[in-house]
Parts: structure tokens; sequence; C-alpha cells
């Protein structure tokens, strides 16, 4: 399947898994920018591991910019930079594993996962809070936010992989041999 075809459909999921984590975890939920399980956190990840930096960071802008219209609000400077973090928190962290280790990320490896997934979770959220201190202070509402979106983020990328693992082999995504 052409690249710009997982892209497009990646930036279209990324809206629906959005709005299905916000439903099936809003009892999760800190502020609303923040829960402790976000699903879209392991999209975002998948999004640069498969769809290589240039191309994962580009679906899961867009899928911003397609959640911004699903729900009606304004492509605002605020609501822009906030899909600006959402797209660069995987792209860091990519980045910073390919600083370190001087190579990519086996995605076949469950130490490089984890390591990426963890300084995803890192980078995101720092990214935003950093981003948010700047441009909406009203959105820092507790001094222990940043942690939080870290947990969020951590638990929807696990539950994510979980539900890859499950689904790959019986999709056929896997060779089963």
């Amino acid at each position: 399947m052409p690249e710009v075809v997982l892209i497009a459909i990646s930036a279209l999921a990324y809206p629906a898994l959005h709005l299905v984590s916000g439903w099936a975890f809003s009892f999760a939920e800190i502020t609303p920018h923040v829960g402790l399980v976000y699903l879209p956190a392991f999209l975002r990840m998948l999004n640069v591991l498969v769809l290589g930096k240039l191309g994962g960071t580009l679906a899961t802008a867009l899928g911003g910019l397609a959640l911004l219209a699903v729900q009606g609000t304004s492509a605002s400077f605020n609501e822009l930079a906030s899909v600006a973090c959402s797209a660069a928190g995987p792209l860091i962290a990519v980045s910073l594993f390919h600083f370190y280790f001087r190579r990519p990320v086996s995605l076949l490896a469950l130490q490089d996962l984890a390591i990426v997934t963890l300084a995803y979770c890192m980078s995101n959220s720092l990214v935003h809070h950093l981003m948010w201190s700047w441009v909406d202070p009203s959105q820092l509402v507790s001094s222990t936010q940043l942690f939080w979106m870290m947990v969020g983020d951590f638990n929807g990328a696990l539950i994510g992989a979980y539900l890859l693992k499950w689904s790959a082999p019986r999709l056929g995504l896997v060779d089963r041999s």
C-alpha cells in the first residue's frame, strides 16, 4: 500500500481513536487535556515507527487537524501549537533513540520499544507543558499534571501495543508459522 494512503488512513484513525479514548476512559480524566489512559499515544508512536520520521509526523499532524475539524474547534494558535506538540513528541523520542544508540528502533525488540515509548511519554508531556506554560498557562492546573500526562500516554501506548499484539495474528498482519 502506498505511504500516502497509510498516512491518510492513520490521520483519519487519529480523531476516531481520540474520541473512543475520551469516551471509554472519561472516568480517568484529570483535566480536559490529561487523562490516565490516552490511546492515541500508541498511534502517534506507531506512525513514526512504521511510516518513518517524516511520514509519521505528518500523519499525526494531519490527524490532529482532523480532530480539530471533527470537534468543531477553531484552528487558533493554541490549538495548532497543541497539534504541533502532539506530532513532535514521538519524533523527538525516535530521534533521541537514533542519536543515542546510533541505529534505528527494532520493532521486534521489546527493549527498544520500551525505551522509545518511555522517551515518547516524557518528551510529549514535557513539550506540551512547556508550550502551555508559554501559550496558555490556564492549562496548568496541578503541579503533578506533567507526571500524570506521562502515565496516561504510557498506559495508552501499552494498551495499544497489547491490542496490536492480540489482533495482528488474527488479521493476518504477521506470519503465524
